[in-house]
Protein backbone atom coordinates (compact mmCIF):
# COMPACT_ATOMS: atom_id res chain seq x y z
CA UNK A 1 0.00 0.00 0.00
CA UNK A 2 1.38 3.48 -0.63
CA UNK A 3 2.19 5.96 2.02
CA UNK A 4 1.06 9.00 0.42
CA UNK A 5 -2.68 10.19 -1.13
CA UNK A 6 -3.40 12.78 -3.00
CA UNK A 7 -6.00 14.94 -4.88
CA UNK A 8 -6.82 18.19 -5.86
CA UNK A 9 -9.74 19.44 -3.34
CA UNK A 10 -13.25 19.62 -4.56
CA UNK A 11 -13.94 23.05 -1.95
CA UNK A 12 -11.06 24.58 -3.27
CA UNK A 13 -9.75 23.91 -7.28
CA UNK A 14 -6.70 25.63 -6.69
CA UNK A 15 -5.45 23.54 -3.69
CA UNK A 16 -4.04 20.08 -3.62
CA UNK A 17 -3.64 17.72 -0.88
CA UNK A 18 -1.11 15.18 0.14
CA UNK A 19 -1.79 12.88 3.07
CA UNK A 20 1.46 10.97 4.26
CA UNK A 21 -0.20 8.36 6.24
CA UNK A 22 3.41 7.21 7.78
CA UNK A 23 7.03 7.19 6.81
CA UNK A 24 8.25 4.13 5.29
CA UNK A 25 11.00 3.36 2.56
CA UNK A 26 8.84 4.85 -0.30
CA UNK A 27 7.77 7.76 1.16
CA UNK A 28 10.15 10.66 -0.23
CA UNK A 29 10.08 9.44 -3.76
CA UNK A 30 5.96 8.80 -3.19
CA UNK A 31 5.83 12.79 -1.75
CA UNK A 32 7.72 14.07 -5.13
CA UNK A 33 5.34 12.23 -7.09
CA UNK A 34 2.09 13.81 -5.99
CA UNK A 35 3.88 17.10 -5.75
CA UNK A 36 4.67 16.90 -9.51
CA UNK A 37 1.29 15.64 -10.04
CA UNK A 38 -0.45 18.56 -8.27
CA UNK A 39 1.59 21.09 -9.92
CA UNK A 40 0.50 19.71 -13.42
CA UNK A 41 -2.92 20.13 -12.21
CA UNK A 42 -1.59 23.83 -11.29
CA UNK A 43 -3.02 24.33 -7.99
CA UNK A 44 -1.27 27.68 -6.45
CA UNK A 45 -1.35 26.10 -2.62
CA UNK A 46 -0.99 22.68 -0.72
CA UNK A 47 -2.61 20.64 2.30
CA UNK A 48 -0.39 18.34 4.04
CA UNK A 49 -1.75 16.12 6.16
CA UNK A 50 -0.12 14.26 9.02
CA UNK A 51 -2.65 13.76 10.82
CA UNK A 52 -3.12 10.45 12.95
CA UNK A 53 0.49 9.90 11.38
CA UNK A 54 2.66 8.03 14.01
CA UNK A 55 6.07 8.14 12.52
CA UNK A 56 8.75 5.57 10.60
CA UNK A 57 11.76 6.00 9.31
CA UNK A 58 13.92 9.21 9.67
CA UNK A 59 15.11 8.80 6.47
CA UNK A 60 12.39 9.66 4.21
CA UNK A 61 10.72 12.28 6.88
CA UNK A 62 14.09 14.71 6.11
CA UNK A 63 13.51 13.96 2.36
CA UNK A 64 9.73 15.02 2.68
CA UNK A 65 10.51 17.90 4.74
CA UNK A 66 13.12 18.88 1.69
CA UNK A 67 10.71 18.72 -0.83
CA UNK A 68 9.05 22.18 0.81
CA UNK A 69 12.01 24.06 2.35
CA UNK A 70 15.48 25.81 0.19
CA UNK A 71 17.91 24.97 3.21
CA UNK A 72 18.99 24.61 6.91
CA UNK A 73 18.81 21.38 8.94
CA UNK A 74 15.23 19.08 9.18
CA UNK A 75 16.08 18.27 12.62
CA UNK A 76 19.00 17.96 15.08
CA UNK A 77 19.48 14.73 17.47
CA UNK A 78 20.95 14.70 20.75
CA UNK A 79 22.35 11.67 22.05
CA UNK A 80 22.36 10.72 25.51
CA UNK A 81 26.24 11.21 25.56
CA UNK A 82 25.81 14.66 24.36
CA UNK A 83 26.57 14.34 20.48
CA UNK A 84 24.84 16.02 18.05
CA UNK A 85 24.00 14.68 14.79
CA UNK A 86 22.50 17.45 11.85
CA UNK A 87 19.72 16.42 9.36
CA UNK A 88 20.51 18.82 6.77
CA UNK A 89 17.74 19.89 4.32
CA UNK A 90 18.30 17.59 0.99
CA UNK A 91 18.28 20.12 -1.97
CA UNK A 92 15.97 19.93 -4.75
CA UNK A 93 12.81 20.68 -3.38
CA UNK A 94 9.68 20.85 -5.73
CA UNK A 95 7.52 23.03 -3.67
CA UNK A 96 10.19 25.34 -1.80
CA UNK A 97 7.91 28.46 -3.07
CA UNK A 98 4.02 26.84 -2.95
CA UNK A 99 1.72 28.44 -0.13
CA UNK A 100 1.62 25.68 2.24
CA UNK A 101 -0.54 24.57 5.47
CA UNK A 102 0.10 21.32 7.54
CA UNK A 103 -2.57 19.50 9.59
CA UNK A 104 -2.11 17.88 12.98
CA UNK A 105 -3.21 15.95 15.56
CA UNK A 106 -2.84 14.11 18.72
CA UNK A 107 -1.51 11.00 16.99
CA UNK A 108 1.21 12.92 14.49
CA UNK A 109 4.45 11.51 16.34
CA UNK A 110 7.59 10.71 15.71
CA UNK A 111 8.77 11.28 12.07
CA UNK A 112 5.83 13.17 11.32
CA UNK A 113 6.66 15.34 14.37
CA UNK A 114 9.74 16.02 12.75
CA UNK A 115 8.52 16.86 9.53
CA UNK A 116 5.65 19.84 11.28
CA UNK A 117 8.93 20.79 13.53
CA UNK A 118 10.91 21.57 10.72
CA UNK A 119 8.17 23.39 8.59
CA UNK A 120 7.14 25.32 11.54
CA UNK A 121 10.22 26.73 12.86
CA UNK A 122 11.46 27.89 9.52
CA UNK A 123 8.25 29.86 9.10
CA UNK A 124 7.22 27.31 6.25
CA UNK A 125 3.74 26.26 7.39
CA UNK A 126 0.84 27.50 10.03
CA UNK A 127 0.48 23.83 11.95
CA UNK A 128 -3.24 23.54 12.05
CA UNK A 129 -5.42 21.52 13.92
CA UNK A 130 -4.29 19.98 17.99
CA UNK A 131 -1.38 19.53 19.74
CA UNK A 132 0.89 16.76 18.49
CA UNK A 133 1.52 13.16 20.52
CA UNK A 134 5.15 14.61 21.75
CA UNK A 135 7.38 11.48 20.63
CA UNK A 136 11.10 12.45 19.99
CA UNK A 137 12.80 10.08 21.22
CA UNK A 138 15.54 7.28 19.67
CA UNK A 139 15.11 4.06 21.66
CA UNK A 140 16.85 0.72 21.91
CA UNK A 141 14.60 -2.39 22.45
CA UNK A 142 15.28 -5.47 24.22
CA UNK A 143 13.92 -8.09 24.15
CA UNK A 144 13.92 -9.63 27.26
CA UNK A 145 13.67 -13.84 28.56
CA UNK A 146 10.25 -13.64 30.11
CA UNK A 147 8.56 -12.29 26.60
CA UNK A 148 8.80 -8.22 28.24
CA UNK A 149 11.22 -5.71 26.78
CA UNK A 150 13.10 -3.06 28.38
CA UNK A 151 12.84 0.36 25.97
CA UNK A 152 16.40 2.51 26.58
CA UNK A 153 16.32 6.24 25.08
CA UNK A 154 19.51 6.18 23.54
CA UNK A 155 18.97 10.02 21.72
CA UNK A 156 16.01 12.70 21.61
CA UNK A 157 14.98 15.01 18.72
CA UNK A 158 15.10 18.52 18.61
CA UNK A 159 12.98 20.91 15.73
CA UNK A 160 15.66 23.35 13.56
CA UNK A 161 15.27 25.92 16.55
CA UNK A 162 16.33 23.81 18.73
CA UNK A 163 12.86 22.85 20.08
CA UNK A 164 12.55 19.37 21.94
CA UNK A 165 9.63 17.14 20.83
CA UNK A 166 9.34 14.89 22.87
CA UNK A 167 6.89 14.41 25.80
CA UNK A 168 5.97 18.33 24.85
CA UNK A 169 4.89 18.32 20.93
CA UNK A 170 4.47 20.59 18.89
CA UNK A 171 1.18 23.60 19.44
CA UNK A 172 -0.75 24.38 16.53
CA UNK A 173 -0.23 27.97 15.45
CA UNK A 174 -4.04 27.48 14.57
CA UNK A 175 -6.10 25.58 17.13
CA UNK A 176 -8.76 23.54 15.74
CA UNK A 177 -10.58 20.65 17.93
CA UNK A 178 -11.40 18.06 15.26
CA UNK A 179 -15.25 18.18 14.97
CA UNK A 180 -17.92 15.80 14.77
CA UNK A 181 -19.86 14.36 11.92
CA UNK A 182 -18.52 13.90 8.64
CA UNK A 183 -17.36 17.63 8.05
CA UNK A 184 -13.83 17.80 8.08
CA UNK A 185 -13.63 21.51 9.95
CA UNK A 186 -9.62 21.41 10.55
CA UNK A 187 -9.31 20.61 6.71
CA UNK A 188 -11.67 23.68 6.15
CA UNK A 189 -9.65 26.06 8.22
CA UNK A 190 -6.45 25.23 6.52
CA UNK A 191 -7.95 26.08 3.59
CA UNK A 192 -8.89 29.52 4.76
CA UNK A 193 -5.83 30.03 6.32
CA UNK A 194 -4.09 29.30 2.71
CA UNK A 195 -6.49 31.62 1.09
CA UNK A 196 -5.74 34.32 3.75
CA UNK A 197 -9.40 34.29 5.36
CA UNK A 198 -8.57 31.80 8.33
CA UNK A 199 -5.66 34.00 10.33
Amino acid sequence: MPSVTWRVLDVAADVGYVRVESFTERTGDEVVAALQALQGANVSGLVLDLRDNSGGLVDPAVAAASQFLREGVVLVQLSRDGQERSFPVQTGGVATGVPLAVLVNGGTASAAEIVAGALQDYGRAPLVGERTFGKGAVQLIYDLSDGSSLHVTSATWLTPNRRPINGQGLAPDVAVPRGEGPQDVQLERAVEVLQGHGE
